[in-house]
């Protein structure tokens, strides 16, 4: 069988190729005479044989699996789950990959982020929960519901593939979707989704069926977290954002206090708060007489943030979008002349401040406003490293250096990796 032309290569072709560094986004790097394959369920090193799966002729770079592996990295292991590989379930890049080694790939992603976005050279350690192989870990899952069928969604795809179980779940998961799938047999006409919920402050399953249009109906369930004051109850809804791991809320909170330091009487402000998971150990931190701000801007998360912070009366809840509170123009949009008013519930300076952005980080803009608060100590929670490093680009430029960077393996299985990061200004430390 003649092998393709490079620039001939499209969807369903398969070429042989030798597996590249570990790129962000749960993929390797490729080349087939020149072309770039971003490449997944391989291995650096490796030699694989790699179907096409999206693009063709003319594009920038194209999207493979490994469907045959010929030279297997020593770090390759059988997948844990049946419904893993090329074609299957998409929520899970690694599971053909000891667990340590998952961490070490992580680790690589984000120190090359940093030295090639900041210019940052930086040895990292991504360190593991408490899961000794990376299994059943997760206490919130969505399946997606098909004409009927209760699975997970194929990779880049709105196809579903029927599972039993989860194998990165923990067990009740899997037990609440056996007895759904028994009980609603031709019962999820208008389901979209079906979303279940391990809360740890509960003895109960939430099982939520997710309706195609009407909005889903708040169910609120209790979570338990770990301070330094003790365990705090915290109120959430079944589907609205909460750490999935089991035990990443008590490690993410020890790390954030640990990196930010705080002392009883300062002014500290929480971006992107929740529902309070860092706002309330940090109110306990600053106590009485100091101050604790915590900004969000969903509107059920807010009630459930002032909810969880009502024994702190020195914490003050400012609904809205960080952006627009600080008056940071929000990209894509015109507005002319005029730029969005800072909000007055924001104070000019601050002591610490602490920003947990989604996915696509915090941006210069947003950043530059915070600088000029001229913190002692910025401690940013990432969930992206490429994210993480363009803002330490950012704040490098603007006076503040990254003096502490711990990470963690939050998501198994998965290219996710979660980081705290530590900023204080260059040279001598800045009072407010």
């Amino acid at each position: 069988m003649t092998a393709p032309a490079a620039d001939d290569l499209t969807t369903g072709d398969e070429v042989e190729v030798e597996v590249g560094a570990i790129a962000h986004g749960g993929h390797c790097v490729a080349r087939y005479d020149g072309r770039v394959l971003f490449v997944r369920h391989g291995l650096p090193g490796e030699r694989v044989r790699a179907r096409i799966t999206e693009g063709g002729p003319g594009d920038r770079f194209l999207r493979a699996d490994a469907v045959s592996v010929l030279e297997a990295s020593p770090h390759r292991i059988a997948p844990r789950c049946a419904a893993a590989g090329p074609g299957g379930c998409g929520g899970c890049d690694f599971q053909h990959v000891a667990t340590a080694h998952q961490r070490e790939l992580k680790a690589a992603v984000v120190a090359e982020q940093l030295q090639r976005v900041a210019g940052i050279e930086r040895e990292v350690v991504v360190e593991p929960l408490d899961d000794a192989d990376g299994l059943r870990y997760r206490t919130r899952v969505e399946f997606a519901v098909v004409e009927g069928r209760i699975g997970l969604r194929r990779h880049r795809s709105h196809d579903v593939v029927e599972v039993d179980g989860c194998p990165i779940a923990v067990p009740d998961v899997d037990e609440a979707l056996r007895e759904t799938r028994a009980e609603s047999v031709g019962e999820l006409e208008g389901i979209r989704a079906v979303d279940v919920v391990v809360p740890s402050g509960e003895s109960d399953t939430v099982v939520v069926e997710v309706p195609q249009e009407a909005p889903t109906p708040p169910i609120e369930v209790t979570e338990i977290v770990r301070t330094p004051a003790g365990e705090r109850s915290m109120t959430v809804d079944a589907r609205g954002f909460w750490q999935v791991h089991r035990d990443a809320p008590h490690a993410f909170v020890a790390a954030m206090l640990e990196a930010a330091d705080v002392r009883p009487g300062e002014r500290v402000l929480d971006l992107y708060s929740g529902v309070g998971l860092l706002s309330v150990p940090l109110a306990d931190a600053v106590g009485a007489t100091g101050q604790l701000i915590a900004v969000e801007s969903d509107r059920r998360a807010t009630e459930h943030l002032r909810d969880n912070l009502a024994a702190h009366p020195w914490a003050l809840v400012v609904p809205g979008r960080v952006d627009d509170l600080l008056g940071v123009p929000r990209q894509g949009r015109r507005r002319g002349p005029r730029r969005p008013a800072r909000s007055d519930l924001l104070p000019p300076s601050a002591h610490v401040v602490v920003l947990d952005p989604p996915r696509t980080g915090a941006g210069r803009g947003v950043v530059a406003a915070l600088t000029s608060l001229r913190p002692r100590r910025l401690v940013y929670v990432a969930c992206d490293p490429a994210a993480l490093a363009r803002d330490t680009a950012y704040l490098g430029e603007l006076g503040y250096e990254l003096t502490a960077l711990r990470a963690f393996d939050a998501f198994p299985m998965t290219h996710h990796v979660e980081c705290v990061a530590t900023f204080e200004p260059k040279g001598e430390a800045v009072t407010s």
